[in-house]
């Protein structure tokens, strides 16, 4: 799967569900959202068969995410059937990790190969208030625990970089490196309906973070671990692990673009932002050839996004990061 921009597209980010059992400041409004109808999600088999289309298409790499995707029953059952997908090379999953304990050992049985973990604090108390879910930090804690009880290989960790909520642990995040070989990932804020003066107000860029860590040990770029995703990875002399930046707002990363997304209800979206989408729900319904659509949207994905810092412009009218997959 070529497009018209010459980027080999073949990653597969798929939404599960819109869902998710917390509230994080920069995603998500504290009411949450109008849920999707249990009818217009799609079921495990027409996710699967969306897989089995497009690997022939030159699909190898498949991301499950959410919403957050364990609060969608038995997930392991979708792991295993794309997992026995041929052509299907690499399967892993974003998660908040607060159900990681319960289900991390059926998810690695099924074909989960790594595990990306968000974790925006290393202090219980501002988690659990950017999560706005009391006793949030010791489940995710507990998560990162069995993911590397059970092996998952790498153990990212997702930082969004918030002013005057954690930034003031970028360093201690990053000097975690040195000891454990995880891959720690600072990620800019972006702007989502539901978020439009924290973005405004509370961004904080990677070439800070940079600087920041420069200024108290050396920091080598280097290729950085397995992975289908955006982030420039740099290394501290010695250290077991890396230290990733994702940079959608000072750099944006776009012409290395290799994915598109799958919404929980269907829509085939080539871009995180803007308004373009495909609906390969009702055609699968409908029991039409899915093929044209993917091959459409795959011909009509964007050059790069338009997001600006505090604006709605740019975000198709995004409310929240859980509507798209993130």
């Amino acid at each position: 799967m070529i497009d018209q921009f010459g980027r080999k597209i073949e990653y597969l980010r798929i939404s599960v569900t819109d869902k998710c059992n917390l509230r994080c400041v920069y995603c998500m409004p504290m009411e949450g959202l109008d849920w999707l109808k249990r009818q217009s999600i799609l079921s495990f088999e027409e996710i699967a068969d969306i897989v089995r289309v497009m690997a022939p298409m030159g699909l190898c790499k498949v991301r499950f995410t959410g919403g957050e995707p364990l609060v969608r029953k038995d997930l392991w059952k979708l792991v295993e059937m794309v997992a026995q997908v041929p052509g299907i090379e690499d399967i892993s999953l974003s998660t908040n990790a607060i159900l990681l304990a319960e289900q991390g050992q059926s998810l690695r049985d099924a074909g989960i190969d790594r595990v990306n973990i968000s974790l925006d604090s290393l202090k219980a108390d501002r988690v659990d208030a950017i999560s706005r879910r009391p006793g949030s930090f010791h489940r995710i804690m507990r998560g990162i625990e069995v993911a590397q009880e059970l092996d998952f290989h790498p153990i990212k960790i997702n930082v969004v970089v918030i002013g005057g909520q954690n930034d003031d642990e970028i360093e201690d995040f990053a000097l975690m490196t040195k000891d454990k070989p995880w891959s720690v990932r600072f990620i800019e804020l972006m702007p989502t309906g539901s978020n439009l003066d924290l973005s405004a107000k509370s961004f904080v860029s990677c070439q800070e973070v940079l600087s920041r860590l420069r200024s108290i040990s050396e920091l080598h770029p280097v290729t950085g671990p397995v992975g289908n995703g955006p982030a420039t990875y740099f290394k501290f002399p010695e250290a077991k692990g890396t230290v990733g930046v994702i940079t959608p707002m000072s750099h944006n990363f776009c012409d290395r673009c290799n994915r598109m997304r799958l919404t929980a209800d269907g829509q085939l979206r080539p871009c995180l932002f803007g308004d373009i989408q495909t609906n390969l729900r009702d055609a699968l319904r409908e029991t039409r050839d899915i093929v044209p659509l993917i091959e459409e949207t795959l011909r009509i994905k964007p050059e790069r996004h338009h997001l600006i810092q505090g604006s709605m412009e740019g975000s198709g009218g995004l409310v929240a990061l859980s509507q798209t997959g993130g």
